[in-house]
């Protein structure tokens, strides 16, 4: 692997000379197993996906079943649950399974790290704090659960920062993540198939406190105390945190719940050091990311804004504020609580603005049970009827927000892929 074209990875001489075991060969694993290879260090790499192993160039070794006496790590996805078999197997040979962020803070020990996580709002945060940086003439760098894969990114320069969204999965096979400031947006049920329990979730969340250095800044949402508790040094209340100006300037930061994401990144720029009057223009100045609250267009006289990333019903419940009358289009896979419902308790009281909901998906008879008597409501089924629906009745000046509330698996291969179908369907009126 490698040569005189090869992409950018980030090496380290503590990985050379040492044996690495490298498990899923997406484009996360193939930046890890090259970032690795460029180190001096040995890969054997497997993918239990035949195409995937096809297109890799180096050792495959079927981790699953070898020998792996000897191995100083084994670099797993996050999306591989604890019950694989690898984790047990590593544990009988005395191996670490981590994942790419820990092998980034080994690589990486006197970097300046801004991490982020949280349920909502962490890929806007991270952007923003991003921008910000960049504003401010500091060179910066995102990565984690976001962007590109981060042992595939160019080093940074001597006062760089490296500003990484984290997830649950991501943090729970994490040790060495020494960030100078680290920020929880908020905590509320999901991934509770994976984590077993709340508890369990949000201490998987807390550990990206427990690994920072005493006196390193930690920023949290006042919902989400019960990560407070492991903070090593100063700990700042997004919702104290004063505003460098009014939320009314910044044109890609509406609703509620961008004000609350506003608030931690402005407190992250300031722990940088970063002047008010900078980060002003810069909250001014920033761009929405794809699928979040991103507008798409004016179409037919209305505003058309694309809000897939909202997965769940507390990211869309502050959604359906951000404007004086829309109509929201939502549904999906729905997300289910211990009693086998889709809870959209956290909705209900955020529905004012509402003038109709139309609903696609499996989602669509749950939504409509629970909706009906507060808003009007139509089971479309699909996104194009939805928009035909929608079409029908809206007035010029109102505004579309899709913002489903629910997983995207049941019609589109991710929320990526659905909200690329909006974008393209408002594009074709």
């Amino acid at each position: 692997m490698g040569g005189e074209d090869a992409a950018p990875v980030i090496t380290s001489p503590a990985f050379a000379g040492k044996r690495w075991g490298v498990l899923g060969l997406a484009r996360t694993g193939r930046a890890v197993a090259a970032a690795l290879a460029a180190s001096g260090g040995e890969v054997w790499a497997w993918d239990d996906g035949e195409a995937a192993r096809a297109a890799y160039d180096g050792t495959l070794v079927d981790l699953n079943t070898a020998d792996l006496t000897g191995l100083a790590g084994i670099v797993v996805s996050p999306g591989v649950p604890h019950s694989a078999p690898i984790f047990a197997a590593a544990a009988r040979h005395g191996v670490p399974v981590i994942g790419d962020t820990e092998l980034f803070a080994l690589s990486q020990p006197a970097a300046r790290i801004v991490g982020i996580t949280g349920t909502n709002g962490k890929s806007t945060t991270t952007a923003l704090v991003h921008h910000l940086c960049v504003t401010a003439g500091i060179p910066a760098a995102m990565g984690g659960n976001i962007g590109l894969p981060i042992m595939a990114q160019d080093p940074l320069p001597a006062g760089g920062v490296w500003v990484l969204e984290l997830s649950s999965y991501q943090l729970e096979i994490t040790h060495s993540l020494a960030c100078d400031v680290a920020i929880l947006t908020n905590i509320t049920p999901d991934h509770l198939e994976r984590h077993g329990s709340m508890a369990a979730y949000a201490g998987a969340k807390a550990r990206l406190f427990a690994m920072q250095k005493p006196g390193s800044t930690a920023i949290v949402g006042k919902a989400a105390q019960a990560a407070w508790h492991v903070a090593t040094g100063p700990v700042i209340a997004i919702e104290d945190v004063a505003l460098p100006s009014p939320q009314s300037d910044w044109p890609a930061l509406k609703g509620p719940h961008n004000l609350e994401n506003a608030r931690a990144a402005i407190a992250a720029a300031r722990a940088l050091g970063i002047a008010d009057d900078v980060i002003a223009r810069g909250l001014a100045s920033y761009q929405a990311l794809a699928h979040r609250m991103e507008p798409v267009g004016e179409k037919r006289g209305l505003l058309w804004v694309n809000d897939s990333k909202a997965t769940n019903a507390d990211s869309t419940a502050p959604a359906l504020t951000a404007y004086p009358r829309l109509h929201w289009i939502a549904g999906g896979r729905p997300k289910l609580d211990a009693a086998g419902k889709a809870d959209l308790s956290a909705i209900l009281p955020h529905l004012g603005n509402v003038a109709g909901a139309w609903l696609i998906g499996e989602a669509a008879p749950m939504f409509a049970e629970q909706l009906a008597g507060h808003v009007p409501v139509t089971q479309s089924g699909t996104l194009a009827q939805a928009i035909a629906d929608v079409l029908a009745v809206a007035r010029p000046g109102e505004v579309v927000l899709f913002s489903p509330a629910a997983a995207s698996f049941d019609q589109y291969r991710d929320f990526e892929d659905r909200g690329a179908a909006f974008r393209a369907a408002v594009a074709a009126l």
